[in-house]
């Protein structure tokens, strides 16, 4: 009984800022006085929407960060099953060593590599460009999702691959027609993960690219925030209500592989 109050507790007060974001979403962008409001006295969500949604042509950021979200999301995942299986299943020599040289990339902050990409993205004349943005994210999503997969591959019984190598299978084959089968829970929820990361992220969107054509939603969202007094704080909010629903119908899209693959892991 205990645990479940304080359960419940818990999750109001982890829902509280959403309700207070769609509340102040939903006030009318003319009865606002800038105070923060626990109840609307006006409704005027759709208004406000429209209003964020043009006044920062989220169209095309929306497009881009959907493109970068699911593409380098997709190829990470795919990079980390490789990864992963090469470690679990496969001879090499210092598996544990190879695994640390790649989950290094989640230990450090994300700054510490904000110079060295600035300068190689102009050197190689990727800045400002998607494919330059593409490729940072799907190199910054591969260490946690190789780590997910992996542990997924490890609870396997070690006898699917001795069978498998004694009928003749190869490497491939056996990667394909086994292990991706049987590790696509494991990949949904890395995939989840990435998805979610790649969609929200803003430092390496407003650092390495310039161009409203290039720039992910989140830094249009950014430009919108730090021009509110056009557009007014509720639109605002109301854009920022937009801008996250993609992520939660992701999750509860891939709400049941997400939970098989945790209780894999656990």
């Amino acid at each position: 009984m205990v645990r479940n109050v304080v359960v419940v507790v818990l999750a109001l007060i982890w829902l509280l800022p959403t309700y207070l974001l769609i509340a102040n979403a939903s006030v009318s962008n003319d009865t606002y006085s800038g105070t923060a409001k626990w109840f609307p006295d006006s409704f005027g969500l759709w208004d406000n929407i429209t209003a964020g949604w043009r006044a920062a042509d989220f169209t095309d950021a929306a497009r881009n960060s959907l493109l970068y979200a699911v593409g380098c999301a997709a190829v990470a995942v795919l990079i980390a099953t490789l990864a992963a299986f090469a470690l679990v299943v496969m001879p090499i020599r210092h598996k544990t060593l190879w695994f640390w040289l790649i989950y290094c990339g989640t230990l450090l902050p994300l700054q510490v590599f904000a110079r060295p990409l600035f300068l190689a993205a102009s050197t190689t004349n990727l800045y400002d460009t998607r494919l330059g943005l593409s490729i940072v994210y799907v190199a910054i999503c591969i260490p946690f999702a190789m780590f997910v997969v992996r542990n997924f591959l490890t609870t396997l019984p070690p006898e699917i691959t001795e069978s498998a190598r004694i009928d003749g299978a190869g490497w491939f084959r056996l990667f394909w027609s086994i292990h991706v089968p049987l590790a696509c829970p494991a990949m949904a929820a890395a995939f989840v993960f990435q998805f979610v990361y790649v969609w929200n992220e803003l430092f390496f969107g407003i650092t390495l690219t310039l161009s409203p054509e290039v720039q992910p939603v989140m830094a249009a969202l950014a430009s919108l925030q730090g021009n509110f007094s056009a557009v007014g704080q509720p639109a605002v909010l109301a854009a920022a209500l937009v801008v996250s629903l993609p992520t939660v119908v992701l999750f509860f899209g891939f709400q049941r592989f997400f939970v098989t693959s945790l209780k894999s892991n656990i």
